[in-house]
């Protein structure tokens, strides 16, 4: 039997939820918030739909109850706020930060041996800091960012190509931010053949210009951040855990010398299976792309140091 906890049944977490009893990826899922009712009808709504759908997969919504959440395999983390009028980014990093370590403490407290993806944003600085406060080995800690953005390129790939999105591969490294991921345009490939072959180097340009302002278009089209591709993203990644899938999926992990940095959380492709992150795999990157790596990770880095009161 396999069980995850979804932390936050806002859009995103609530979406997850659904992708996950939908698609059952896992047996049993528990949507947790901080706010009364809210989780318990989503839960609700969603399993409203097994007959329709003939599911099996268990979904309970609850309120701030961790004690719910216990021996889950994998925790998704979506809480946190939105950036509000007159706040500093500074002040949403503490705010964000002191939310997401305290439901990290929580959940553990009931699945100490669980898995944890972090959708919170900033993301690579939510990931980061759920490694240093938490204690977990470092494969069990998941930053989703890269497969949102991967999933994003292959979107706007696809299109270009005028090709079916499930037979175009591509992946984004980097930060989880549209100045900071990097979307590798020379691994881009339909049907196991480099995309350059079909797409001009200008149309292929505009395929990563597009991808790396992807959330921004999103928000500006529907008033509020994206949560359709986040939510199935997340769940990709819990997919991938549970099934022992070892998927080779973009996340946010702490590197330690891979790509000649250390010491941070940032998107770069991993194997995903039953351990979390199985092995971060390095791919051979010219000197362009190293140049584009190494600043996204001073981005990040210069992000991780509003940290300081929270680590």
């Amino acid at each position: 039997m396999s069980k995850v906890t979804v932390v936050g049944a806002g859009n995103v977490g609530a979406t997850c939820a659904n992708v996950l009893v939908t698609c059952q990826i896992a047996d049993e899922v528990v949507l947790l918030d901080i706010k009364e009712g809210v989780s318990e009808g989503k839960a609700m709504d969603i399993m409203q739909t097994a007959n329709i759908l003939g599911l099996q997969t268990r979904l309970t919504g609850v309120t701030n109850d961790y004690e719910k959440t216990a021996d889950s395999d994998v925790v998704v983390i979506t809480s946190g706020i939105p950036r509000k009028p007159g706040m500093t980014r500074e002040e949403l990093i503490g705010v964000n930060a002191g939310i997401v370590k305290s439901v990290t403490e929580n959940v553990l407290k009931y699945s100490p041996n669980a898995v944890i993806l972090c959708v919170s944003n900033p993301m690579d600085t939510m990931t980061y800091l759920i490694h240093k406060t938490s204690g977990l080995p470092k494969n069990r800690i998941i930053g989703m960012g890269g497969a949102l953005d991967s999933a994003r390129f292959k979107y706007f790939l696809s299109n270009a190509l005028g090709a079916n999105a499930t037979e175009v591969e591509g992946i984004v490294i980097g930060g989880h931010g549209d100045t900071t991921m990097i979307p590798l345009t020379r691994y881009a490939a339909y049907r196991g053949v480099p995309a350059c072959n079909y797409l001009s180097e200008e149309v292929l340009g505009k395929v990563a210009a597009d991808t790396m302002v992807g959330g921004a278009t999103l928000t500006k089209l529907l008033g509020t951040s994206a949560w359709y591709a986040p939510g199935a993203a997340s769940a990709q990644v819990v997919g991938a855990v549970l099934h022992n899938q070892k998927k080779l999926i973009s996340c946010s992990a702490l590197l330690d010398g891979e790509y000649g940095e250390s010491d941070l959380c940032i998107g770069v492709p991993c194997i995903i299976g039953k351990n979390g992150i199985e092995k971060i795999v390095e791919f051979d990157l010219n000197d362009a792309e190293k140049e584009l790596f190494h600043k996204s990770a001073e981005a990040v880095h210069k992000t991780n140091a509003a940290l300081a009161g929270a680590l």
